[in-house]
């Protein structure tokens, strides 16, 4: 069963001028756990940063399945009570978002980590595939077996564009990498993941790129013992277990929603339209780096990074090689 939930915030001193005024009603659709320690809750911290620094009253589901008829359903009974935004995060949300918007013309929706648009439908997103192909290119100058790995659950655009990057950033560190990939079909499956990840153990990797939620304790259990380390992603995993964690390609995916409440709030909020945000704003996008990294690779991929940013360096989000069966 889902969960929904009203936040209301008494609007206290010292906030922003305009949220005085404004009274704010925010709705988020969160089609996954807000305690999974990766991009949902990322997305509902986001949520409640849009409470504090709008004096927004907020409201939020969350724990639905990523299918498409669910969604819809979930983003029907935000967008009933009429609120002035309603916030699908997730690119898995953007069909579903795509056909509410046209039923309920007057409210304005924002897909987050979408690339979807509409009369009453615009998208933000922090470009996570830029951290991603840093992410590649740092498992290309750390790996010592030539062998690197990623595991994904669902097949959803953000999770491709990312699997994508990063496997680009490692062929430009390391052409003669053999790279094992795989989306299992879960984001929460902790068994599935430890299952998986032994299995690209077991092929040799030693390093693994996870772009998981609440299932990617089961990757690091299963690198336990091993001499094998993971790239996480969303947040600094280096600073949560550093013995594991050899990078983490960040995104703060709570930026996007703040970003479209702050452009309602100020008027220059527009349908139509996706808004980007990449490696220019640090606080957005980069990549955490382990402290055993070696200087000369931190100071390798400071160099692609600023290259990135001055658009030397494309980052390529296809990748149509093999893939491991689930």
């Amino acid at each position: 069963m889902h969960k929904f939930a009203t936040l209301c915030v008494l609007l206290m001193t010292g906030g922003a001028a305009f949220a005085q005024d404004s009274d704010l009603d925010i709705a988020m659709l969160l089609p996954g756990r807000i305690d999974d320690s990766g991009f949902m809750e990322a997305g509902y911290n986001g949520l409640l940063r849009i409470q504090k620094e709008f004096g927004a009253e907020i409201s939020y589901i969350d724990g639905i399945k990523p299918e498409r008829d669910l969604l819809a359903g979930a983003l029907r009974e935000l967008a009933e009570r009429k609120p002035d935004m309603v916030i699908a995060h997730g690119g898995q949300n953007s069909e579903a978002a795509q056909i509410v918007a046209a039923e309920y013309p007057d409210v304005r929706f924002v897909v987050v980590q979408g690339h979807v648009t509409g009369p009453n439908l615009s998208s933000y997103e922090v470009l996570q595939e830029e951290s991603a192909w840093l992410a590649g290119a740092a498992a290309g100058l750390l790996t010592e077996t030539d062998v690197v790995g990623h595991i994904s659950g669902i097949r959803v655009p953000p999770g491709l564009k990312g699997r994508g990057a990063f496997y680009h950033g490692l062929m430009h560190t390391n052409p003669e990498a053999r790279f094992l990939t795989i989306f299992a079909g879960d984001q929460d499956d902790n068994a599935l993941s430890q299952r998986v990840a032994t299995t690209q153990i077991g092929e040799g990797a030693d390093i693994i790129f996870t772009m998981l939620n609440a299932g990617r304790s089961g990757a690091t259990e299963a690198m336990r013992g091993t001499k094998t380390r993971q790239i996480g992603n969303v947040i600094d995993w280096t600073a949560v277990e550093p013995g594991i964690f050899v990078a983490s390609a960040l995104a703060d995916v709570g930026i996007p929603s703040v970003e479209a409440v702050r452009d309602l709030a100020d008027g220059q909020w527009q349908a139509g339209t996706v808004k980007a945000i990449g490696l220019e704003n640090p606080a957005a996008v980069s990549l955490a780096l382990s402290s055993d990294v070696p200087a000369d690779v931190r100071a390798e991929i400071d160099s692609l990074r600023d290259q990135i940013v001055a658009d030397r360096i494309t980052v390529a989000t296809d990748y149509d090689g093999p893939e491991l069966a689930p």
